[in-house]
């Protein structure tokens, strides 16, 4: 026993200057990078696979330092997905992180007044998202159709909004995304009207005007106007008939004004057939309560603001869209585009 204890004791000691030196280096921060690194781990993806990359991207600088921490928390499950490294960090915490699902997300923004062409296009910005399955999604009502029997897209429900999605997440689920933001906010407003009838002509309002607090009024007049039987001619229904034809170039001609397509509401009388764009929740509380005027047209303002003349008769209407034009061949003669801020698209008489 006596031969023994010396051996004993050096094995311990041993073993305590490996576990000091293992402490050591499972917390020692480590940055074998510049900037900032992003890793992506796929669903079954090993332990030994993981290490491996992270060593290859420089976060780590041993591998078996991994394997290590994994020994210590057999447990603990690894969550795939994309991760962003920008700071010097010790493997126990990248173990941590990886444990914990601590994965990066990406910002997604859709504008007030984004179509469902805008939302493809912005959504398939994503690099793991294909711009197919994106068309496939929104070309379809199935997220929307329990609330709007009527919908055929879900044209006027991607709820504008700033959305944090991760590489793993679908397209349908993004798209689920913003319609049950949408859900979220037409119950928070506590309408009891047709959700259809509603969104559509909130995505009138919400594509006429740049100035927020001209929405109401906007409102009052399309309801002005539907009340009389007047048609709409609302020029964002012109646009919006092109881009479905695929015909639209950027300018209103007088072909598009005479195209017969149910969203032209200066050839159809009353609403067209669903939304043309994805409203706010202004823009939707405009249409759901518009104030009382006496309004029955509106034009933008000569002065590049954005912002509208209301008119009650045709007469000062015409005045209002007089000064309009002289202001647009002004803004050409000082060697302006010729288009008003705001305005969705110049109308040429040709």
């Amino acid at each position: 026993m006596k031969r023994a204890a010396p051996a004993l004791l050096a094995t311990l000691a041993a073993a305590a200057g490996l576990a000091g030196y293992l402490y050591r280096e499972l917390n020692r921060p480590y940055r074998g990078f510049t900037g900032e690194v992003f890793v992506v781990i796929e669903r079954g993806t090993s332990t030994r696979e993981i290490a491996r990359a992270l060593a290859a991207r420089g976060v780590l600088e041993h591998e078996w330092a991994l394997l290590v921490a994994r020994a210590l928390r057999p447990r603990a499950v690894l969550q795939a997905g994309e991760y962003r490294f920008r700071e010097p960090a010790a493997p126990w915490e990248v173990f941590d992180r990886l444990a914990r699902g601590d994965v990066y997300y990406h910002t997604l923004t859709i504008p007030e007044g984004s179509n469902i062409f805008d939302a493809v296009r912005i959504i398939s910005q994503l690099d793991w998202i294909d711009a197919a399955a994106v068309e496939a999604v929104v070309r379809s009502p199935a997220l929307i159709a329990d609330l709007d029997p009527k919908a055929t897209t879900l044209e006027g429900y991607l709820f504008p909004s700033t959305y944090f999605v991760t590489r793993n997440t679908p397209a349908e689920e993004i798209c689920r995304m913003m319609t049950g933001e949408f859900r979220r906010v037409w119950a928070s407003l506590g309408a009891d009207a047709d959700v259809h009838e509603t969104v559509t002509l909130a995505s009138l309002v919400e594509k006429e005007t740049a100035a927020p607090e001209e929405r109401p009024l906007i409102a009052s007049v399309f309801w002005n106007r539907l009340r009389r039987g007047m048609k709409l001619e609302c020029d964002p229904t012109v646009i919006y008939a092109a881009l479905v034809e695929g015909a639209w170039d950027g300018v209103i001609h007088r072909s598009d004004l005479a195209r017969p397509n149910p969203y032209n509401t200066y050839l159809y009388p009353g609403l067209p057939p669903g939304p043309i764009a994805s409203p706010g929740r202004e823009s939707i509380q405009a249409a759901l309560n518009p104030p009382e005027t006496d309004y029955l047209f509106f034009v933008a303002l000569p002065d590049g603001s954005g912002r509208h003349a209301f008119s009650k008769t045709i007469a000062a209407h015409n005045r209002a869209v007089g000064r309009y034009r002289r202001g647009i061949r002004e803004a050409k003669r000082q060697g302006g585009s010729g288009r008003a801020p705001g305005e969705p698209g110049s109308r040429e008489d040709h």
